[in-house]
């Protein structure tokens, strides 16, 4: 019987043998069949891998089973502090929520409804776009349309 972790330390073991493999989450997704976002999500403790999944992951980069348990375990989604974020790349997620989140919204009803995008039927998709001014980051967040129900 393997010892349990938490998975804020499976995480921890993850990173460091896929740092010390010198893997890419794309190789790492590959080897478990998922998209890379979602397995970075699911390393990241906000999704749950199958017992599948995990299987394939630690086996890939030769990790304890424990590993493997907490990564099967339901995840506290959201589970950042809630202050505002000081890394750099973080905080600009947060800076265009601040700044566009009212136009999302007001878009989003205009075409739409009232309503809200899902953040469980949804997908999102990370490319690198090359530009001679300086590579572009396309972030592209795809949720399914839930309307407000009356009753």
């Amino acid at each position: 019987m393997s010892k349990h972790i938490t998975k804020e330390a499976a995480t921890e073991m993850i990173l460091l043998a896929k740092r010390d493999k010198g893997l890419t989450f794309d190789q790492i997704a590959k080897a478990i069949g998922r998209h890379p976002v979602w397995t970075a999500s699911a390393i990241m403790g906000q999704a749950t891998m199958s017992a599948e999944e995990a299987g394939k992951l630690v086996e890939l980069l030769k990790l304890d089973a424990s590993v493997a348990t907490s990564l099967q375990e339901f995840p506290l989604k959201g589970s950042l502090d809630d202050k505002i974020p000081v890394d750099p790349l973080i905080y600009r997620f947060y800076e265009i929520v601040q700044v566009y989140g009212t136009t999302l919204k007001a878009v989003i009803h205009e075409k739409f409804g009232d309503g809200i995008m899902s953040a469980i039927d949804f997908t999102m998709d990370i490319k690198k776009k090359e530009d001679p001014k300086g590579d572009r980051v396309v972030v592209t967040l795809d949720g399914k349309f839930l309307p407000y129900m009356k009753w």
